[in-house]
């Protein structure tokens, strides 16, 4: 039986996500960061969490060769960055505050945490490539309200 994609798209819309901005460094050194609300976690011991890319994005060829990562899970307040990690927009790291990591990666501030990560696997999963990271350091803000995705638009709790 074949499903709709349409279908199914709309049907994954019902499902409130958060909505994080997934960061690293490529060979060259340059500033990488994508907007997902394909995460989750997938360990308490070791700590492990994932997200998925689009094989066809030429940042799916980053994150499988790059070591280390950061996720920002995004507060209420940050639409904008969202909005702009979403799209092909040069230079996005001039147009937002943050902070170099641990392992060198871009960390954005003002988010409700900082998940460092080491890739630990990924796995191809359909059109998509399916990233595990572990964490190897955690940081959390006082924040409380999150942003969420929901039925095609931003929604806060």
């Amino acid at each position: 039986m074949s499903i709709d994609q349409r279908n199914f798209r709309n049907a994954l819309g019902k499902f409130a996500t958060g909505i994080t901005v997934v960061t690293t460094k490529d060979n060259k050194g340059g500033l990488i960061g994508v907007t997902i609300n394909s995460f989750a976690s997938v360990s308490l011991d070791p700590p492990m969490v994932l997200f998925s890319l689009k094989n066809e994005s030429p940042l799916c060829d980053i994150f499988a060769t790059t070591e280390n990562f950061n996720i920002g899970i995004l507060a209420s307040d940050q639409e904008s960055e969202s909005n702009l990690f979403a799209g092909p927009t040069d230079n996005k790291f001039d147009q937002i505050e943050w902070v170099e990591g641990a392992n060198g990666i871009p960390l954005l501030t003002g988010t409700l945490a900082n998940m460092e990560c080491k890739r630990a696997a990924a796995y191809l999963g359909g059109d998509h490539t399916i990233f595990v990271g572990e964490v190897t350091k955690l940081e959390q803000s006082d924040k409380e309200d999150a942003l969420l995705y929901f039925k095609g638009g931003y929604k806060t709790l």
